[in-house]
């Protein structure tokens, strides 16, 4: 992988104040949030997929993105997420899923109760020891945990500054192994390359979607939107309306549980 020097070399190391306070920023705008959003890639579902399970958790699952994947794939899924109001859309896209309101690290659900256990776009969002230990306990035994991120190409330089300037804030470098408690063991990981067409529109739609705007100041957001406005049409010279393909990355983590004695 291409070097990007201001990339962080560690990651998910937000203090939990920190971390609490932007999460909040998706108590609502789910609507918004799932109008821009993008899927998953169909390799990564194989990847997420590959011990064959039945039943299945999202955790942090929003709005559904990657719930309604999981379950187009015939899969018995349920859903947790800490905002009512991503529930909300969740519910109107996937009726048949059950719901439950609640944070990862204490979802309240059956143990030994799951096959797979998927965090998609949330494992920077919860505390690690004890997301790891109640994932373990809602698993059966030698079942998985697979975590998943969609993030910008920031190996491509001007991505990284289109990303710097967003202040896309679950960008980080993929080959950094997320942090897993003893309960699993080595995780396996996966990469895909791929692309998102975007106009000019969408990129303040796609930045609006984060945790940083959503938790700044009228005055910070203005600055943050001139600046993308700058970067679009002045310095990379495309017009408001032009469809520009947008390289993104998906990049995964699995790990088996382990045996309980």
């Amino acid at each position: 992988m291409a070097e990007i020097p201001s990339l962080p070399r560690r990651a998910f190391t937000v203090d939990a104040a920190r971390r609490t306070d932007l999460a909040s920023a998706f108590q609502s705008g789910a609507d918004s949030y799932d109008k821009i959003r993008p899927s998953y890639p169909e390799q990564a579902l194989d990847f997420t997929l590959q011990s064959q399970p039945k039943t299945v958790v999202d955790i942090g699952c929003g709005s559904g993105i990657f719930t309604e994947q999981l379950a187009a794939r015939g899969l018995e899924v349920s859903a947790v997420d800490p905002s009512a109001d991503m529930l909300r859309v969740l519910a109107e896209r996937l009726p048949q899923v059950v719901r439950t309101c609640a944070p990862g690290e204490d979802t309240g659900l059956p143990e030994n109760a799951f096959d797979l256990v998927t965090y998609a776009q949330a494992w920077h969002w919860v505390d690690h020891p004890k997301a790891s230990a109640e994932a373990a306990r809602l698993l059966r035994n030698d079942g998985w945990l697979t975590l998943l991120w969609n993030q910008l190409d920031v190996t491509i330089p001007w991505v990284h500054r289109l990303a710097r300037i967003m202040h896309a804030g679950d960008v980080h470098r993929p080959e950094l192994e997320p942090p897993l408690g003893g309960q699993f063991g080595k995780p396996e990981h996966g990469i895909w390359h791929w692309s998102m067409e975007l106009d000019f529109a969408q990129i303040v739609e796609l930045t609006q979607s984060r945790s940083y705007y959503r938790r700044a100041s009228e005055r910070t957001r203005a600055k943050v939107e001139g600046n993308l406005a700058w970067y679009w049409m002045e310095h990379l010279g495309y017009t408001a309306e032009a469809k520009v393909q947008v390289p993104y990355l998906t990049h995964a983590w699995r790990a088996r549980r382990r045996t309980r004695r």
